[in-house]
């Protein structure tokens, strides 16, 4: 009878540790601000800074769920460049990876979600635990062209006309505040 009762309690412990393992993992990407936040059984654990697509590759809206996941992927489409802890969730290729880029927290991407290497690890690694379990929801506006194409034309240079003042500032340093520039941004 003893044995019965603790066969009964191991029982009891084996399906409380399996049930403890699994997690509803809610991985919510919001365009407009740039922003994921990863929820486990629904409590937010983290709030990270993403770059999805630009305009003329924007990131599809729409609840997925992750079918492939590779920790070391490098892009066939985009010159092999290298895409850390890539989350697959659209059969077209869209993912969620890591990046090293400085675009993190406005639009920059080829219509992925890229985000901190080390968050994309930290993520990856979550997911691939309870991929069953995870669900990937995108929403909000992408980018409008013409924010893209106003800042393609903020960073040219600017055309000097002749009639400009041509000091020695102006022409070898217009950027350096020593000689009255104002400095780097």
């Amino acid at each position: 009878r003893a044995f019965v009762v603790r066969m009964a309690a191991a029982g009891v412990f084996a399906c409380a540790l399996v049930t403890s393992a699994r997690a509803d993992i809610l991985v919510k990407v919001d365009k407009a601000a740039q922003r994921m936040t990863v929820e486990v059984d629904g409590q937010t654990r983290y709030v990270w800074p993403v770059s999805t697509g630009i305009a003329d590759y924007d990131t599809p809206n729409g609840a997925f769920t992750p079918f492939r996941m590779e920790a070391d992927h490098y892009s066939k489409e985009w010159d092999d460049a290298p895409m850390p802890y890539s989350i697959f969730f659209t059969k077209q290729g869209h993912a969620i990876h890591g990046t090293t880029h400085a675009s993190i927290g406005r639009p920059a991407s080829h219509a992925c979600i890229r985000l901190h290497p080390n968050n994309a690890k930290i993520l990856f690694e979550l997911v691939q635990q309870n991929t069953k379990d995870t669900r990937i929801v995108v929403t909000g506006e992408g980018p409008p062209a013409a924010r893209h194409e106003g800042a393609a034309r903020r960073r040219q240079a600017p055309v000097r006309r002749y009639e400009e003042d041509m000091t020695f500032r102006s022409i070898f340093a217009p950027h350096n505040p020593y000689y009255g520039g104002p400095g780097l941004h």
